[in-house]
């Protein structure tokens, strides 16, 4: 299985430039749907093997662990993509992206199979400050999040407005008091968000937990491919401003242009996955305080679907769809 995942995420940049070619008429058009289809279906096959990897028949088989923790390394594969490309391109190395794509994959796949059984369960008060922690943390950063979705939500009626809300927005958030306090919040969820997905990806779990680990795997790295992108590569190595045209990857955009196709898939997951993770996470709190599991399940499910909704329209305002 490990084998057959390697060999996916391996696989992920030609979809893409398959993709890209079908939609700049290299090939044909009616193939642009498939070609795509085929580079979400990466990630998907990652949270697959993981869900399947978790299964208690499977609990006791040699290595499980540390090929259930490679398949969620597969789910991160669009953001991982992206953050690699960004730090060749300041490196500037010579090597292509696609070479260090597969290096990196085959590395990847030879550690999870040559990888040590690991150790037993962790006691659980241990685990739990770190989980609260989290959680108080996520809280904080909420608003912001929200914000910052609402504002790429702007794009859809028109970079103008897209432009007004960001001006609006970056009197708080760029305060010299506020953007601090921000980047040291979003730097703990990391950093705690690893120690949980570290730890819950090595025990087996249900559905639920399957999707909140998966999740917190791909906002790891993609809240650290972001924040490289606007603090570091923006900001101190281009000196540009991370505007509407930085974002969509201007002026080519998103779907024209080669490189920055890889940006589609990136952008939608990090917007689906950033809700559906909270939404997951609401739903053990919700559970944990009583109130019953079919709601439970209802609420998390409505907002997942609100994300599905969500991220779509995000995407169609970066690639160029108007209201």
């Amino acid at each position: 299985m490990a084998g057959s995942l390697g060999l996916a995420a391996i696989s992920y940049p030609f979809w893409l430039l398959l993709f890209h070619r079908s939609v700049t008429r290299g090939l044909p058009a009616w193939l642009a749907p498939l070609w795509l289809t085929m580079a979400f279906a990466v990630p998907f096959a990652g949270f697959v093997c993981a869900l399947r990897l978790s299964s208690p028949e499977l609990e006791n088989q040699p290595r499980v662990r540390s090929a259930r923790r490679f398949a969620y390394l597969v789910i991160t594969a669009p953001t991982v993509f992206t953050f690699m490309g960004v730090l060749n391109f300041m490196a500037g190395m010579p090597l292509s992206d696609l070479l260090l794509w597969a290096v990196l994959w085959i590395a990847l796949l030879g550690a999870a199979l040559l990888a040590p059984e690991g150790r037993g369960r962790e006691p659980w008060p241990t685990l739990a400050r770190w989980r609260i922690a989290h959680g108080i943390s996520a809280a904080v950063l909420v608003l912001f999040v929200s914000f910052h979705l609402f504002n790429h939500l702007m794009g859809l009626i028109a970079p103008d407005v897209h432009k007004s809300v960001m001006a609006a927005g970056r009197t708080v958030y760029r305060n010299d008091f506020v953007q601090p306090l921000l980047v040291a919040a979003f730097l703990f969820q990391v950093a705690s968000g690893f120690r949980l997905a570290w730890h819950w990806s090595g025990e087996r779990a249900d559905g639920f937990r399957v999707f909140q680990i998966a999740s917190g795997f791909y906002l790891l790295f993609f809240v650290v491919g972001h924040m490289n992108s606007v603090f570091i590569y923006a900001r101190s190595y281009m000196k540009i401003d991370t505007n509407w045209m930085f974002a969509v990857g201007g002026p080519a955009g998103i779907i024209a242009d080669p490189w920055n196709i890889r940006l589609l898939p990136h952008y939608w997951l990090g917007v689906f996955l950033v809700l559906g993770h909270l939404a997951a996470g609401m739903r053990i709190v919700m559970l944990s305080h009583g109130v019953a599991r079919a709601p439970a399940n209802t609420i998390f499910f409505s907002v997942v679907a609100g994300a599905f909704a969500l991220a779509t329209a995000i995407l169609l305002g970066m690639c160029g769809v108007r209201l």
